[in-house]
């Protein structure tokens, strides 16, 4: 069997860090775990190749080749998908879908000839058993149980070329305690963390190591600080023995705001080789947090949490949220204020979404609330809900808000702000010639760009007189900068041309008479 596996190109978004990657010559931060893990749950006499279309181009020779194609994707990447199997089924051949997107919405892909849902490790493994007897396989494999991760495979690095990414990709873990009600990965992964034993994270990384990574790598989890005890007994301890030996690795990761209020674990974390982690802000309002659910950040000085994190030597990179039905119009100059006085440099502001399969979602569903399905971009400024707020007063206060963030004036401050708070781990590391060039870039791009050059010199020169150490991160921070308002300018254009083009075809439609129904569907 010929097995062509398929991974959906990203949109140009504040995740994709595209205009970023430039800088350094890459298309795309991370390669498709998912599919890789699948690789190895396939059976090994099987002919496998990996189209990554961030990276390559789906040729007419690959489909022609493949008995069978394998597509995984996230919601983000649903447009990318619609378009890659329309053109498969040109060619006629069988699909087989898996990942997020097709687990929430596959009644949606109605070209899609087998369903793989849920937890591959789980339901891979039956459509292979009917598929090997000679029974025609069913359209839907799913399951409401969870995986023993414990038992999940390597995943296949031979089908892709890792120096094509920026960063390799780990999961420690799957599933998280907490209870937000906009989040679906407890839909997807449950509320029980399940673990990889530390056995299995030091083989991955090895894998990586042997094969000639020295760089980052991005620990995937939802929450990787869902059991404390084991991280601090067990996994940390162990990553910090495996680091002595190695030059390089930095570890980037996601988790609550609670890790603040454990100093162990944030100086093992930093020790073991972490620099960054995503964290959840979501709103300065409590009552929004009280609202969506978000305890964990309720009662508590999310500030001074901040700062505790960035004194650990971690860097805050944070999602937000405005749209929330608690929100007043006031909450726009908060959410200003508030990430300015946090120094978090790379802040993901969205309005809020609602995933189908949430509890967010079932609420507003039965108040006649959702719209559409959600874009998948939680940045783009769209929103699938019917907002509490006056919808052109949120989304004019949305703007402001991004606008402002992302403007020169005080995305430096900003920065500034987190270098005289961030203390990190001193560790070995390498200095690459791509990185020296990309910092000539930042002198042609923003050195001598104007309304930026100001700013520019100043952090420069401030930075080396007071923090050398953080010479590097301050240039990375730059060219995200840099990618924000690339994106943020490229998402209003789209907002202006949809609006444009909705006029035109309004201006277009005949006076006809419309009944109520029709109205609504309008």
């Amino acid at each position: 069997m010929n097995i062509l596996m398929v991974y959906p190109q990203f949109p140009d978004t504040f995740w994709s860090f595209k205009h970023a990657l430039e800088f350094i010559g890459k298309k795309i931060n991370n390669p498709p775990l998912g599919l890789l893990t699948i690789s190895s749950l396939l059976p090994k006499d099987w002919s496998k190749k990996l189209i990554d279309l961030n990276i390559h181009a789906l040729t007419n020779e690959d489909i022609r080749w493949a008995d069978m194609i394998f597509i995984s994707a996230m919601d983000v990447q649903r447009d990318s998908c619609q378009k890659i199997i329309h053109r498969i089924k040109g060619f006629g051949k069988k699909i087989v879908a898996g990942g997020p997107l097709f687990t929430a919405e596959y009644e949606n892909f109605p070209e899609v000839d087998y369903f793989v849902l849920n937890e591959g490790e789980l339901t891979l493994p039956q459509f292979l058993s009917d598929f090997s007897s000679n029974v025609e396989p069913k359209r839907i494999y799913s399951t409401e149980q969870f995986a023993d991760i414990q038992t999940s495979p390597l995943p296949d690095i031979s089908l892709i070329n890792i120096f094509d990414y920026e960063c390799m990709s780990i999961q420690f873990s799957r599933g998280c305690p907490f209870q937000c009600d906009f989040c679906n990965v407890t839909a997807l992964l449950g509320h029980r963390p399940r673990m990889k034993t530390v056995d299995q994270v030091i083989a991955e990384l090895e894998q990586y190591y042997r094969a000639g990574w020295t760089r980052n790598v991005f620990f995937v989890d939802d929450n990787f600080i869902g059991n404390k005890k084991y991280l601090k007994e067990e996994v940390l301890p162990a990553l910090i023995q495996w680091r002595k030996s190695k030059k390089g690795f930095t570890f980037i990761t996601e988790a609550s705001i609670n890790m603040a209020d454990d100093p162990e674990l944030m100086s093992l974390m930093s020790k073991a080789g972490f620099t960054t982690v995503f964290v959840g802000i979501e709103t300065p309002n409590e009552s929004s947090l009280i609202e969506c659910k978000k305890s964990q950040n309720t009662k508590r000085d999310l500030l001074s949490s901040i700062q505790k994190i960035h004194h650990s030597g971690i860097q805050v990179m944070a999602g937000f949220i405005v749209g929330f039905d608690n929100d007043t119009p006031s909450i726009f100059d908060e959410m200003i204020n508030f990430i300015q006085e946090s120094g978090i440099v790379t802040a993901m502001v969205g309005l809020l979404q609602a995933p189908n399969g949430t509890e967010l979602y079932r609420r507003l569903e039965s108040e006649g609330r959702i719209l559409h399905e959600m874009s998948g971009d939680n940045a783009d400024g769209t929103t699938n809900i019917v907002p509490k707020m006056d919808p052109l007063v949120l989304k004019n206060g949305y703007l402001r808000v991004v606008n402002t963030l992302y403007s020169p004036a005080y995305l430096y401050p900003r920065i500034q702000t987190l270098l005289k708070a961030y203390r990190p781990e001193k560790m070995p590391g390498q200095v690459y010639a791509k990185e020296i060039m990309a910092f000539f870039k930042t002198i042609f791009r923003m050195g001598f760009r104007p309304g930026e050059g100001t700013y520019y010199w100043r952090l420069l020169f401030w930075t080396l007189a007071h923090c050398p150490a953080n010479f590097p991160l301050m240039v990375s921070l730059l060219i995200y900068g840099y990618h924000f308002r690339k994106v943020n300018a490229l998402n209003q254009k789209k907002e202006i041309r949809a609006a444009n083009k909705t006029n035109s075809d309004l201006s277009k439609k005949p006076v006809v008479e419309t009944s109520v129904s029709q109205v609504g569907r309008i």
